[in-house]
């Protein structure tokens, strides 16, 4: 049993301008998450606001990048390196246009699929083999543009669901601390 620690990042921007948009449902993942832990998020000299804790029994690290999401790759570099976190214990929970609202997904590696905040954490990292718990937010309607799509709030619909979603998406991050990756997926793509 390896006692390397975990480290949890959420994907979002900062403040409160940004607080309920559809870019930041991994900090409302992260936010679940560390009340989980019973802890506090604090300021860390990597960039980051930092919760150490346990979660499903093992050491983990949460983070949340203070920077913009497309500048997301250099906090979480400062922070594998000052933890020491191999690649495959990294977990980054991020928004995903391709998948239904709601919808939970995990996989190990892949591409950016125009993705600011995981294309500048591969570039960081030199390696784009760490694990990602990819929270469904949906496509835009009709001809909107993506990027607008998720830098507007969630619906009121959505809202609705929305507690009840991160939820889920914090389970998701708990079965993979729990491993192995295949079990988390079966779990969870299942729903």
């Amino acid at each position: 049993m390896s006692t390397d620690p975990w480290l949890v990042v959420g994907l979002g921007n900062p403040g409160p301008a940004y607080a309920g948009n559809r870019h930041n449902a991994g900090f409302m993942v992260l936010d679940v998450l560390g009340g989980r832990a019973g802890g506090r998020f604090r300021s860390h000299k990597g960039r980051a606001d930092v919760l150490e804790g346990r979660l499903a029994g093992v050491r983990a690290v949460l983070a949340k990048p203070r920077g913009y999401m497309n500048e997301s790759g250099g906090p979480v570099k400062a922070l594998r390196d000052f933890y020491k976190v191999p690649v495959e214990r990294l977990i980054v929970v991020h928004d995903e246009l391709d998948i239904p609202y709601g919808a939970v997904r995990l996989k190990r590696g892949g591409g950016d699929n125009g993705h600011n905040g995981l294309r500048s954490i591969t570039r960081s990292l030199g390696d784009k083999e760490y694990l990602r718990v990819r929270f469904g937010v949906g496509r835009p309607p009709g001809r909107m543009d993506a990027a607008a799509f998720v830098l507007k709030d969630f619906s009121a619909t959505e809202r609705r669901e929305l507690d009840l979603n991160a939820e889920r998406a914090a389970d998701a991050v708990e079965a993979l601390l729990a491993g192995p990756l295949e079990a988390a997926q079966n779990a969870f793509h299942a729903s």
